[in-house]
């Protein structure tokens, strides 16, 4: 189906478009006049991860396209938490600790929005926090039903799972769908966009949105985006990939991208890159040891609309002269143990990794040893006892773990 709008068209040849309501009508609108949507965020980390870059790109977009791009910080929902694909209740979070988490996160909006121009950052505690509980029950809450909650997959799936929903978590999606309604009446919103799990949500805020105001609103949904082994995204075996620079390198930032599956470098292109979609075609038709080009491209691209072009064009630095030149790089991760006797094995390798930070616990270095991925000057480590002994008289180690962690161990 080819829109009328360029905005539309960008989504969904990109592959951003999952769910939607009666978005012929949306694109009639939107091809004519420039629009306000958004997307919300809870605050429940003091830093977002890749698994929130698909809503930040579909901002960009609408931001690209002269529309007016509203980024929702949830200081207010996040007091009560949102059920949608959890297993459990979340923890309950105070107002100072979501409030710092805000401070810390802003930043990264203005990464993918023009807040100078059509961008907006707004916090849904300025007008949750002054809501009159039973006003707010007496006008809104008989206007969704529990016969129509109970239908959402993901209400659905937690109480299949007989997992408990609290009363709170079920306020939490009338307060969502109260979100949409005030931005509708004070900001002109139409459109709120997010992932798959927020379609009962979006729903919800439409409908309110009609009965309220007696206008229409619109919705789209995002696929969830998994990769190509069917695990989350984002999620390794060291942890969450983070935006934030003090939570994650850029240079690991980069090394993660880098090495996806090579079955996601196309998906991942159109969806977390700016490049042009020939372009992204060309790169896809790469096979074999040529899509390394293109895992390289992507890393570079996503890298520098997260952290910037001099954060992107470092980490490519580095990446080269590591593994491309031998180069061992003054920039990567290093220590210094001046006049330190490794034959006396009072320092061993799990106290090199662990002070390089490169892997999270003395249990996981071991594992990584048994199962042959962790190297020294580019050799598999095979010491005793874990002895860094027959590397005594050298001055430098570079220690490797697996494809994508090196750190420096200087010993003049």
């Amino acid at each position: 189906m080819k829109f009328k709008s360029e905005f539309l068209n960008e989504i969904k040849e990109r592959g951003f478009v999952y769910q939607d309501t009666d978005i012929a009508n949306l694109d009639n609108i939107i091809s004519k006049n420039k629009i306000s949507g958004y997307i919300g965020f809870d605050i429940t980390s003091d830093s977002l991860h890749v698994g929130s870059l698909i809503q930040l790109m579909l901002l960009h977009w609408l931001d690209f396209y002269g529309h007016n791009s509203i980024c929702l910080i949830g200081g207010g929902t996040t007091l009560i938490g949102d059920p949608s694909g959890k297993d459990e209740t979340r923890k309950i979070l105070t107002k100072k600790e979501i409030d710092k988490n805000i401070d810390n996160i802003k930043h990264i909006f203005g990464r993918f929005i023009n807040l100078n121009k059509n961008g907006l950052i707004i916090n849904n505690y300025d007008w949750l926090s002054k809501l009159n509980y039973i006003d707010f029950l007496r006008q809104f809450g008989s206007k969704i039903t529990l016969n129509r909650m109970l239908t959402f997959d993901s209400v659905k799936s937690r109480l299949d799972r007989e997992q408990p929903l609290t009363i709170l978590e079920f306020n939490y999606m009338l307060l969502q769908a109260y979100d949409f309604v005030y931005l509708n009446k004070n900001y002109n919103c139409i459109l709120q966009m997010g992932g798959s799990d927020q379609w009962g949500n979006i729903l919800s805020g439409v409908d309110l949105i009609h009965k309220i105001n007696q206008k229409n609103a619109y919705g789209i949904t995002s696929p969830l985006i998994t990769n190509s082994d069917g695990s989350k995204m984002g999620k390794t075996a060291s942890g969450a990939i983070w935006l934030n620079k003090n939570k994650i390198s850029s240079l690991d930032f980069f090394q993660f991208w880098r090495n996806v599956n090579d079955k996601d470098v196309s998906r991942f292109l159109y969806l977390f890159t700016k490049l042009p979609i020939n372009e992204i075609i060309k790169l896809s038709s790469l096979k074999n040891q040529e899509i390394n080009e293109a895992k390289k491209i992507l890393a570079y691209e996503v890298t520098k609309i997260v952290r910037g072009k001099e954060d992107a064009d470092e980490a490519l630095e580095i990446t080269e002269n590591i593994f491309n030149a031998n180069i061992i790089d003054e920039r990567l991760p290093n220590i210094s143990e001046k006049k330190l006797n490794l034959s006396n094995d009072s320092f061993t390798i799990l106290d090199a990794i662990e002070k390089l930070n490169l892997v999270k616990s003395r249990s996981e270095i071991k594992r990584l040893i048994k199962s042959d991925g962790v190297k020294v000057n580019d050799q598999l480590y095979e010491g005793n006892q874990f002895s860094l002994k027959k590397y005594s008289d050298l001055k430098e180690l570079k220690i490797s773990i697996g494809k994508k962690k090196i750190g420096i161990l200087k010993l003049d």
